[in-house]
């Protein structure tokens, strides 16, 4: 097993850490919040002073930050230069492909081989160790990655070059979060001509409608499996992230000159969302907004 530096303890980093920790990873894990750091503690791993500190000696480097402007400090500021030259870094971080892209140049260029690695999955996943990670980087640092990405998820995929992985990342979360809207449209139009939820997920879910945000994750309590709706839309994963992503798409579409109609519009209503106070509601709850009448 290996010394690995988990920088960035939140619901996400946590979990992964602690992953790591039960498959007999030495960790060394540092955040801001001593709360995290003493959930980290117990669960295996051993809290450090600093991310520099961290980092000394461990041979993996492993990021879950906010934002791309936290990354690039955290990289410029304290990993490069603390971690030893063989040490493989990723950041699992979701943030925009060009500072991804940048980063992973820097690193480069102080000798390190790195990758980003931003994944799918929510809290729940990160907390079970069956995340989906969509890997941006060489074929040399994917391999060295692998055996790291694998003791926290379920599907370790290479996406292509350095930025791919976030790429990967803010496309599948456009297609989420369209497909969860459409899901609520039609499950309260539904209703309102009268069927019964369930009936009509019955037949939905097995039919040309078919998809993840119905299948898996259906936006009404009682309806389907357990999901956050049955939670008061509770955990899983906040509109406000999404609506985060959303953005990166945007911002993404933007620099290539892609038309998102549906992003765009997907992200009006994620947007108006958490305006009205819903920030931390699961992003299914979206429904009770377009269910107001």
């Amino acid at each position: 097993m290996a010394r690995v530096a988990v920088i960035g303890l939140g619901n996400m980093g946590g979990g992964m850490a602690a992953n790591l920790a039960e498959a007999g990873h030495d960790v060394r894990a540092f955040d801001l919040s001593a709360e995290a750091l003493e959930r980290a503690r117990s669960a295996g791993c051993l809290p450090a002073g600093s991310a520099a500190a961290a980092c000394e000696g461990v041979e993996a480097v492993i990021t879950m930050l906010p934002a791309g402007r936290h990354v690039e400090a955290v990289y410029t500021g304290e990993v490069l230069g603390a971690a030893p030259l063989s040490a493989i870094l990723i950041d699992s971080s979701t943030i925009d492909v060009a500072t991804a892209r940048g980063v992973g140049e820097l690193a480069s260029a102080a000798g390190y081989t790195m990758v980003d690695a931003p994944v799918s999955g929510g809290i729940a996943a990160a907390a079970a160790g069956t995340l989906t990670f969509m890997v941006g980087g060489s074929a040399a640092g994917f391999a060295r990655a692998e055996p790291f990405l694998t003791d926290m998820g379920k599907a370790v995929i290479h996406a292509g070059a350095s930025g791919s992985g976030q790429a990967a990342k803010v496309c599948n979360n456009l297609l989420l979060a369209s497909s969860m809207i459409a899901t609520c449209e039609a499950l309260t139009l539904a209703a309102k001509l009268g069927l019964d939820p369930q009936k009509f997920y019955d037949i939905a879910s097995v039919s040309t409608g078919s998809c993840w945000s119905l299948n898996a994750y259906a936006p009404l309590p009682g309806v389907g499996p357990v999901t956050p709706a049955d939670n008061d839309y509770q955990g899983g994963f906040a509109s406000a992230l999404m609506l985060k992503d959303l953005r990166l798409a945007l911002d993404a579409a933007a620099s290539v000159d892609a038309d998102t109609p549906l992003g765009a519009r997907a992200t009006e209503l994620y947007d108006s969302f958490v305006e009205a106070g819903n920030g931390a509601v699961d992003f299914s709850g979206i429904i009770r907004m377009l269910d107001r009448h």
